[in-house]
């Protein structure tokens, strides 16, 4: 008779306890919890949250511009530090996972068996969850990045980050820079950007990271949105930038822009990527791509007005167009690479602007709808 030995449950009792701040539904504040007891099983992990931003998504959860299951523990991009694993969690290259290594984990994690996982598709996983947008179950109840601890879960891609590496600039990788090499890549399929003139409509925390990227490729890289602050850090990124509000024949206008551009021999947009999920910027990027060129669509994440699209002009100019939505293990870790080798040589750490503490996460998820920032911060003190 064959014995089958299974590895035990990791029972924790922590002191202090593991506080989390709860969201129910729009207009009614976030409520702290505590969480005293953690049952880390076989892979699991516990991590401390050093610091965490707030994403677009989180801001469109709590206005209830997308549904979402209840209660829940928003937060997905974040940083922190192993402090507890169960019997064999791994780091993403497979290497034991450590207390005490300062890290970033994936958004979601998958089955790795299913057909979408098979296909290479793991961030659609027919059993994804994702951390920061699912409902607390007895056993889960800290899933999200807005809390002091987070409970990773066997099979989540987690990845090392140094320790020079300012907690601002490597919180962004788990969603918004892996999420903009995503859409590179896309982008990166059928045209080379080195060399090559690329169009980013929107500057939020993803555009701005795609063109950091694009830029870092050797592209020649418009930034295109109306916030003029937007604007000036794009140019800090080494991209143009360009205003959809101005009007034709200012210098900033988005085909004054192009027409310098085309002064230089760079006559065609070849990559356009919209990363503000605003409809007109998704008929700008459309309309302005040129003969054989890619159009990457990573803004629209929320329920927005249809668009038109003129097939016609699409198979004659044979354009390609793909939509980006997350991001596979192999992004996330090119991500970290990516904010490891630049953050001391580009301004990272300025995409985030205040910093709230845990306690005040109303006011800091106010303050980023707010637009005043392209980023908010996170610390988990609640005194």
């Amino acid at each position: 008779m064959t014995t089958l030995l299974t590895a035990p449950v990791l029972d924790l009792t922590l002191t202090p306890s593991p506080l989390a701040m709860v969201w129910n539904e729009p207009g009614r504040p976030h409520q702290l919890i505590a969480s005293p007891d953690v049952h880390l099983a076989p892979g699991d992990a516990l991590v401390e949250i050093e610091f965490a931003t707030v994403c677009g998504s989180d801001v469109h959860t709590v206005r209830g511009d997308r549904p979402a299951p209840t209660p829940l523990v928003l937060g997905h991009e974040q940083v922190g530090r192993v402090v507890a694993v169960g019997d064999g969690a791994v780091r993403a290259d497979g290497s034991p996972l450590s207390v005490g290594d300062r890290v970033v984990w994936s958004l979601a994690v998958s089955c790795g068996a299913c057909d979408r996982c098979s296909r290479g598709i793991p961030q659609k996983c027919r059993s994804l969850a994702k951390y920061g947008h699912e409902r607390i179950t007895r056993g889960w109840e800290l899933t999200g990045g807005f809390a002091t601890h987070v409970h990773v879960r066997a099979g989540t891609p987690i990845v090392l980050v140094s320790e020079e590496m300012p907690a601002a600039v490597a919180a962004a990788a788990s969603c918004a820079t892996a999420t903009a090499v995503a859409a590179i890549d896309a982008a990166s399929i059928t045209n080379d950007l080195d060399g090559a003139l690329v169009l980013i409509t929107g500057g939020g925390m993803v555009g701005l990271s795609a063109a950091a990227l694009a830029v870092e490729a050797g592209a020649d890289v418009i930034v295109s949105d109306p916030d003029p602050s937007r604007r000036a850090f794009a140019r800090r990124l080494g991209a143009i930038a360009a205003d959809p509000t101005t009007a034709p024949g200012a210098p900033e206008h988005l085909d004054e822009v192009l027409a310098v551009r085309a002064r230089r021999g760079l006559n065609e947009v070849l990559v356009a990527i919209e990363a503000s999920g605003a409809p007109a910027a998704l008929q700008t990027v459309i309309s302005r791509i040129g003969v054989g060129g890619t159009v990457v669509l990573v803004g629209s994440v929320s329920p927005g007005p249809s668009v038109a699209i003129d097939p016609e002009s699409m198979v004659r100019g044979l354009v390609t167009l793909t939509g980006v939505h997350n991001y596979t293990l192999s992004q996330l870790r090119r991500a970290v690479e990516f904010l490891e080798r630049s953050w001391g040589e580009m301004p990272l750490a300025d995409l985030v602007g205040e910093t709230y503490p845990l306690s005040e996460l109303d006011r800091a998820i106010e303050d980023a709808a707010s637009g005043r920032h392209v980023r908010v911060g996170v610390v988990p003190s609640v005194g």
